[in-house]
């Protein structure tokens, strides 16, 4: 499947996509958030939304209609809030595209636009939904108002994978036990970032910490820092700062400056130091959450090697009615 051909078809049959919603749950949300911050940051003619499924379904849009396109990703396929939402857009007028990684599950559904993808560690970002959707994303902006930055994002995404396996060398050799040397010292820390970023930030700390290794921390914007957050910053606190290689590195900057006069232990995973100087600054933001990920995929694994506790490992997720 073509991300250019999926969006020819959604404009034959539906016009112009004045809306696009992108509309998950956990780290499936947190993989369409990049996607969701590029169509704001660069289109004039679609605006954005970012939902998770339930939330989607309980208060929709009033403008979901046939102008609207929808993107709805299940890993498993079988998400029912994911599939519900799904269908509500569909039944609404919306184009819809789902992406799961299970050919013949709940979302790959004949009403539907289903993209099913590969997954595992030597695919590329480019066939995983951190590479899919920013291609949706720029093929529809291409197609309606055209897009400047579109060879530099597809050049981009050719450079992304080189540069994670440099990366996850790189912090497994600078960071990953420092980082579990950390978690054991300190049962409870603050993670930081912006911008598209954000996204990764939030994941690491509500996927790879508290869901796979139930390790308690908060996730902080790093300009949301300064209006409140920042009274808690004494010694002895630990902060993980993810800094940025685009625009919005200038809020991490700042909240570096002041965690590097008020923290004792602090740590920073600075995207500019494992690579994306490569990329094109224009698109950084959009692509740099893959890397990120990578990273903290190795940063989770430190951890539980260290706890003896598998990533795999559930109590309540799929063990439990909820």
């Amino acid at each position: 499947m073509k991300t250019n051909e999926v969006i020819s078809k959604v404009l034959a049959e539906h016009g112009e996509i004045t809306e696009i919603y992108w509309v998950a749950c956990g780290g499936s949300l947190i993989d369409l958030y990049p996607s969701h911050y590029m169509i704001n940051a660069e289109s004039g003619k679609t605006s954005s939304g970012w939902y998770t499924a339930k939330e989607f379904s309980v208060t929709p849009p009033k403008k979901l209609s046939k102008h609207s396109l929808v993107i709805v990703c299940s890993h498993s396929g079988n998400t029912q809030e994911a599939m519900d939402a799904a269908v509500l857009a569909y039944e609404r007028g919306a184009a819809v595209i789902t992406l799961t990684d299970k050919t013949g599950s709940k979302v790959d559904d004949p009403r539907f636009i289903t993209w099913v993808y590969p997954w595992g560690d030597q695919v590329p970002t480019a066939e995983v939904p951190l590479g899919i959707c920013p291609m949706l994303a720029a093929e529809l902006i291409k197609a309606q108002e055209g897009f400047p930055k579109y060879d530099a994002l597809m050049d981009g995404l050719k450079k992304i994978d080189g540069i994670i396996e440099k990366s996850k060398k790189k912090v497994n050799a600078e960071l990953s036990e420092k980082f579990a040397d950390r978690c054991q010292e300190n049962k409870f820390f603050y993670i930081l970032g912006s911008g598209a970023t954000f996204s990764q930030t939030y994941g690491f700390a509500i996927c790879s910490l508290m869901e796979m290794q139930r390790q308690n921390c908060c996730y902080l914007h790093s300009a949301e820092y300064f209006h409140g957050p920042f009274e808690c910053t004494e010694e002895g606190v630990f902060y993980f700062l993810q800094m940025s290689s685009s625009e919005s590195r200038v809020m991490d900057e700042r909240a570096l400056s002041f965690l590097k006069t008020h923290t004792d232990r602090l740590m920073v995973l600075d995207a500019m130091e494992y690579g994306m100087a490569d990329v094109d600054a224009g698109v950084r933001a959009y692509l740099e959450p893959a890397l990120f990920y990578a990273m903290n995929v190795e940063l989770r694994a430190a951890r539980g090697k260290r706890f003896n506790h598998s990533p795999e490992i559930r109590r309540y997720m799929g063990v439990e009615n909820y």
